[in-house]
């Protein structure tokens, strides 16, 4: 916002102040979570609503980890037979050994197919909630306080929106189903120990303390270090999305360099946070192998010696040394899990925090509603600041009569945008009221009050799609014929039809294919199609050419007849036929009348006049000495 004294810093300005204890503009703290337990928790309340599919997910699991666990024990029959057999003079029961193998391959199988469909089933419910995140950050969005997005670093807004949720959907799609087959594996792997020896199972065992110590550990230094990852990501995106939309006036202005370095500390820093995650987190696997190998060896040895005092069969130490491995291999996979799950709940702190910003007042219960406008506006004892100890509106007070052009004329920083914002209830009075045909605008709701508006910035804004999508989003219910009326009375008719594509020329993002004036005149025409009752202009014939600005004045004030008009500019010749002209200083009307009045009266827009028209470097030169 470049009106008001509205505080703001530019998005590579915030990344940069940023990079240390801060992270975007919420105060997001990089040395740890802020509650990890309870964040973890809050994630997995989103997967409320699939709870019937989580169950089927969790049936599915118990039986595949089930049949998976009970085919090592019956392998091991087969062993025992296969060798009982080599050492029996009867010879090898092959009938025997042929349905224990069809049985453990049915197992097997059984358990892949459950596995298979309980994957399926979780993939469905991972990305259904993640539908649910974004339409719910979206939502949020839509009803965040303009203060907010005025200062927030747009990357930083969209790393969240799209870099933090595809995170969460990643980390859940990996670690739920990893945490439900590990989980039911050391359970019931435990419990097939147990039955086969349970000095066995004893040494096995030992060694889960000193795992999930290891995990606990190397966990505890890598989490913090995700969230700077994260953090740093989004700084970053704010940096480059600033520096590409602002490309050629970086060049201009010889600030590559200056970028560039920009650039470089915080992607150093983004380095230093990543791989500091990553090999922390990376020597965890290292450390359950070695804790695993140390377990397998140590069962090898106490098991080779209950085989040969005859206490165990072969087959039931080949099971168990199955069952050694089945039951390390879950802790490795958890272990594995600490990293993704970290960095997995770091990134939904982020869009939590998001989801967590208060939001604009709620529209009233019961909205009052103004049935057929007529545009009268009233500033009745209005008090505004954006900052509580910085006082920038102070008990104004203004009527605009229906049909009335009303030009709001000041230096920078007077007031004159903040004074639209108020009327479109972009942000909340601190005292006063406003209204609108005798209805204080704070009782109706925000879309019925702005459906009688329409509003043209100096900043043009279009979308991705044909010059008709771009006019017609003035009035989505409009006529061919309407859309071409609109663009006739603003002049775009006439640069449309030299186009290839006529009113079905597609534009970019950025409309690159447009100059600055034709894109000002399309904004212009999806004004005049939507046929408000308030027309609010803002400086929107700065930049067109002077000819064309003409004819832009012709339209307008054909477009404003029996509407009531505010016009904020800094190029006094384009509201000299204005009904009423406000001259604003520091949040104050110091003066208005209309151009006569006030060049009559030889006061502030005199001398704003006179340095417009009248040897403005000689009028400063003499104010100077």
């Amino acid at each position: 916002m470049s009106e008001g004294g509205a505080p703001q810093r530019s998005p590579a300005a915030e990344a940069r102040a940023t990079v240390g204890p801060r992270m975007g503009m919420a105060t997001m703290p990089v040395e740890r979570s802020k509650d990890f337990r309870n964040s973890t928790f809050r994630l997995i309340s989103w997967l409320r609503p699939e709870r019937v599919r989580m169950t089927l997910v969790l049936i599915f699991a118990v039986f595949s980890v089930l049949m998976s666990v009970v085919g090592p024990k019956i392998l091991g029959n087969a062993t025992t037979t296969i060798v009982r057999g080599v050492m029996s003079p009867s010879g090898i029961d092959y009938a025997s050994l042929h349905r224990t193998l069809l049985i453990v391959a049915a197992l097997y199988l059984g358990s892949a197919t459950l596995a298979y469909s309980q994957g399926f089933l979780l993939a469905g419910v991972v990305h259904r909630t993640m539908r649910r995140m974004r339409s719910a950050v979206e939502d949020k969005i839509n009803t965040l306080p303009l203060g907010y997005i005025d200062r927030t670093p747009r990357g930083d807004l969209l790393s969240r929106v799209t870099n933090d949720i595809d995170n969460i959907a990643q980390s859940l799609a990996q670690t739920l189903s990893m945490l439900f087959i590990s989980l039911l594996t050391v359970v019931g792997v435990f419990i097939m120990m147990l039955t086969i020896s349970p000095l066995l199972t004893l040494v096995a065992v030992a060694t889960v303390p000193v795992t999930l110590f290891t995990i606990r550990f190397i966990a505890s230094r890598s989490k913090k270090r995700f969230i700077a990852q994260w953090a740093h990501t989004g700084s970053l995106n704010a940096l480059v999305e600033e520096t590409f939309a602002g490309h050629s006036l970086v060049k201009v202005f010889g600030q590559q360099q200056a970028t560039e370095d920009t650039f470089r500390g915080l992607n150093e820093k983004l380095f230093d946070a990543s791989f500091g995650a990553q090999f922390i987190s990376g020597i965890i696997m290292p450390a359950m192998m070695l804790v695993s190998n140390l377990n397998y060896v140590a069962i090898a040895v106490i098991g080779g010696l209950r085989v040969a005092s005859g206490n165990l069969s072969i087959g039931d130490i080949q099971a168990f040394i199955q069952y050694s491995r089945q039951f390390t291999q879950p802790i490795n996979q958890l272990a594995s899990m600490a990293n993704m799950l970290q960095s997995g709940v770091a990134s939904a702190e982020r869009v939590f925090e998001l989801l967590d910003i208060d939001e604009q007042r709620p529209d009233p219960v019961d909205p009052a509603k103004v049935p057929e406008p007529k545009g009268k506006v009233a500033f009745e004892h209005v008090s505004f600041s954006y900052r509580t100890d910085k006082p920038l509106i102070t008990d104004l007070s203004l009527v605009a009569e229906p049909g009335h052009s009303i030009a709001i004329v000041g230096p920078t920083g007077a007031g004159k945008t903040t004074l639209v914002n108020l009327l479109m209830r972009f942000y909340e009075l601190d005292a006063g009221a406003i209204t609108l045909d005798g209805v204080d605008i704070a009782t109706m709701r925000r879309d019925d009050l702005r459906s009688n508006m329409g509003m043209v910035l100096q900043d043009t804004w279009l979308f991705g799609g044909t010059i008709r999508d771009n006019i017609a989003y003035g009035n989505l219910n409009a006529t061919d014929e309407q859309i071409i009326e609109a663009a006739k009375a603003t002049y775009v008719d006439r640069f449309v039809r030299s186009l290839p594509d006529g009113y079905d020329t597609v534009l970019d993002d950025e409309a690159s294919n447009l100059s600055a004036g034709e894109k000002q005149l399309l904004t212009i025409a999806r004004a005049f199609l939507a046929e408000p009752t308030i027309l609010i202009l803002d400086e929107a014939t700065s930049s067109v050419d002077t000819r064309t600005e003409v004819l832009i004045q012709r339209a307008m004030a054909a477009l404003r007849s029996n509407r009531t008009s505010f016009v904020i500019a800094h190029r006094l010749s384009t509201i000299r036929d204005a009904d009423t002209i406000l001259v604003m200083e520091h949040g104050h009307i110091v003066e208005q009348g209309n151009h006569e009045q006030l060049l009559a009266t030889r006061g502030a827009y005199y001398t704003l006049y006179n340095a417009q028209f009248v040897a403005a470097a000689v009028e400063l030169d003499g104010q100077a000495s």
